[in-house]
């Protein structure tokens, strides 16, 4: 990270705090205070965190309306330049615009360097008692009720934990509308991480749909929703059907392995079937 007493050049990617301004990182906050120059979302809500650490290092804003001639003269500093990139709060590029500076910084071969640090939406998948194994990002669902329909039924049958942001006046429209497309399944409503008022609800969509609609909160919201529910395994009637179409077109070590895999059986007991209906 050093170059004798100084930052290497390249781009430095830098995790700020989500509310509790203690969780700042060592290295994080001598990244920032030996950066050249450090890339912001608001310069006055970075300003705050350069004064508690003492930093005293100019700021350019980069955020959603920058655009490709902000990025070009960006990376030509990169050469000579070590320059930080923080968001308001938390890890840049999570729902936010960086890639596109990360992605021109690499192909002009300028160095990127991570440090990482807090995270809104692992520390709620933390706080919210749901699978963890495998999870989703959605970012913000769109603000209109059909954009918004669309997206989550994408994502209506991926197995796996979902975690989307959302802010306290559109949040019970979008528990709502999770419901309405997902089923009423276990989610989590995490918001204020980090800070005094922290809190993590857990229930039904339908209960905290219920609960956020008559009282819509404030602060930075996380909302995590669990998997989609194990289908039913299928029984020796709906196996024997699919072994017998199946058979009529393949043999039956291929035709297990096919329907197998469909109706999600073990392998073994779609094989010993198998045999039994060609025979």
């Amino acid at each position: 990270m050093r170059m004798n007493d100084r930052l290497v050049p390249g781009l430095h990617i830098v995790a700020t705090p989500i509310g509790n301004l203690a969780d700042l990182s060592a290295r994080a906050a001598e990244t920032l205070r030996k950066a050249d120059r450090i890339l912001v979302e608001d310069t006055r809500v970075t300003a705050k965190l350069l004064a508690r650490i003492g930093a005293k290092v100019p700021m350019t804003r980069y955020d959603d309306h920058s655009g490709d001639g902000d990025r070009e003269a960006i990376v030509a500093k990169l050469a000579d330049e070590a320059i930080a990139l923080v968001s308001d709060a938390g890890t840049p590029l999570i729902s936010d615009p960086g890639y596109k500076l990360v992605r021109a910084a690499r192909a002009a071969g300028r160095a990127v360097h991570a440090v990482p640090g807090p995270c809104a939406a692992i520390a709620a998948l933390t706080l919210a008692a749901l699978p963890t194994d495998r999870f989703l990002f959605l970012g913000f669902l769109p603000a209109k009720a059909k954009a918004r329909a669309d997206v989550i039924a994408e994502v209506a049958d991926v197995r796996a934990t979902l975690v989307l942001y959302e802010s306290g006046p559109r949040l019970a429209d979008a528990l709502a509308a999770l419901a309405e497309g997902l089923g009423n399944r276990e989610a989590a409503v995490a918001r204020e991480l980090t800070k005094l008022h922290e809190e993590c609800v857990t229930g039904t969509l339908e209960q905290l749909t219920e609960r956020y609609l008559a009282a819509p909160p404030k602060g930075e919201i996380v909302i995590v929703v669990s998997p989609p529910a194990e289908p039913p395994a299928a029984n020796d009637a709906e196996l024997d059907a699919a072994l017998d179409e199946a058979l009529h077109r393949l043999s039956p070590s291929r035709a297990a392995a096919e329907v197998a895999e469909r109706l999600k059986l073990p392998r073994k007991r779609a094989y010993a079937r198998a045999l039994e209906r060609s025979r």
